[in-house]
């Protein structure tokens, strides 16, 4: 099934957690129409710019994958509103910064998130978006001293 011109269902819910563990990942309707928006809203139009496929690492996750990957309970990636992406090793000439940037600076968005970057550079991007409201939060994730995971607001740090 097409979630976008250029996105498939299966490519937003791949996952091989699932299959070792073999997890029903399987959306709802409901989840599906989520995902269809954040695909149409989001990932085409980073697709159509940048003309070069986008890689997803992490899409929809059903409750019982994101408890066995320890995801946070309110995670939007179980509503169908969040995706990972991750073009690092794409070879496309497409980075991960480039498609944060992108985002952060001709997309609406609810949050997007720079993940524990390195030199600048995010691990990975994720980003959502909500059917009901766009809070346009830009966040960094980070370590603290105990190794636990934060977020710090840089939304208007631009």
């Amino acid at each position: 099934m097409k979630l976008s011109k250029n996105l498939t269902l299966a490519e937003v819910t791949r996952s091989e957690t699932a299959k070792r563990r073999n997890i029903d990942n399987t959306p709802t309707e409901e989840h599906i129409e989520n995902l269809k928006i954040l695909a149409n809203n989001v990932f085409q139009p980073l697709r159509d710019y940048f003309g070069v496929p986008i890689y997803i690492s992490s899409g929809y996750r059903s409750e019982a994958l994101n408890k066995a990957i320890k995801g946070s309970k309110t995670s939007q990636h179980c509503k169908g509103e969040a995706i990972d992406i991750d073009n690092d090793n794409a070879n496309n000439g497409v980075t991960n910064r480039h498609i944060f940037e992108y985002i952060r600076d001709n997309l609406k968005f609810d949050q997007l998130i720079n993940e524990f970057p390195i030199k600048g550079n995010p691990s990975w991007v994720h980003v959502s978006f909500s059917k009901d409201q766009q809070r346009n939060q830009v966040l960094k994730a980070y370590k603290d001293s105990r190794n636990v995971t934060r977020y710090k607001d840089i939304t208007n740090d631009l």
